[in-house]
């Protein structure tokens, strides 16, 4: 038995490939789209498992171009991407921009107080910093500049991945149902 691929699920895959090769080639720290890839994937792709693991694959495959991380931090970027997929789901209840704005804001803000807070303790006990309350702040200060390129690169690529398919199912409605 063959599995028919509908043409709005090729849609979104087609918006999703092309979006992931932006994590490679971006010039900008951290002005990537795989949060708002994991928020477009879970809002709109109907067997959840796959839309969660699309950033997790997007990650895997791109590290392999990308500097690595240490363990702890790479497990924080992953959570912080699986969390963003949960944020997903609850845009794609009912989409709207207020939605994705809301959504794409709070993604950043896991992002920034997961992969932060991994950093912290894996730098604190290289030495970089203090492994007290200062420290902690110290390395959320330092980050500061990380989370506006990451914060600024979700909701531009959240906007472009939503607002793509939304046109497309305005302009194709009887491909894309």
């Amino acid at each position: 038995m063959k599995t028919k691929i509908s043409p709005s699920l090729l849609t979104i895959i087609a918006i999703i490939s092309v979006a992931s090769l932006a994590r490679i080639f971006t010039p900008i720290p951290n002005f990537t789209p795989i949060a708002a890839i994991a928020l477009f994937g879970a809002a709109y792709i109907n067997k959840k498992s796959i839309a969660f693991l699309i950033p997790i694959v997007i990650l895997t495959i791109t590290n392999f171009f990308l500097p690595v991380f240490d363990t702890l931090t790479t497990i924080s970027i992953y959570s912080a991407f699986i969390l963003s997929g949960v944020i997903g789901l609850w845009i794609g209840k009912n989409v709207s921009t207020k939605r994705v704005v809301i959504g794409a804001i709070a993604s950043s803000v896991v992002f920034f107080i997961l992969t932060n807070l991994a950093a912290w303790l894996w730098l604190g006990g290289l030495g970089f910093y203090s492994m007290n309350t200062e420290g902690l702040i110290l390395c959320y200060q330092m980050a500061l500049p990380f989370f506006r390129n990451e914060l600024l690169g979700t909701l531009v690529y959240s906007g472009v991945l939503f607002g793509l398919y939304e046109y497309s199912k305005q302009r194709f409605p009887a491909i894309l149902k």
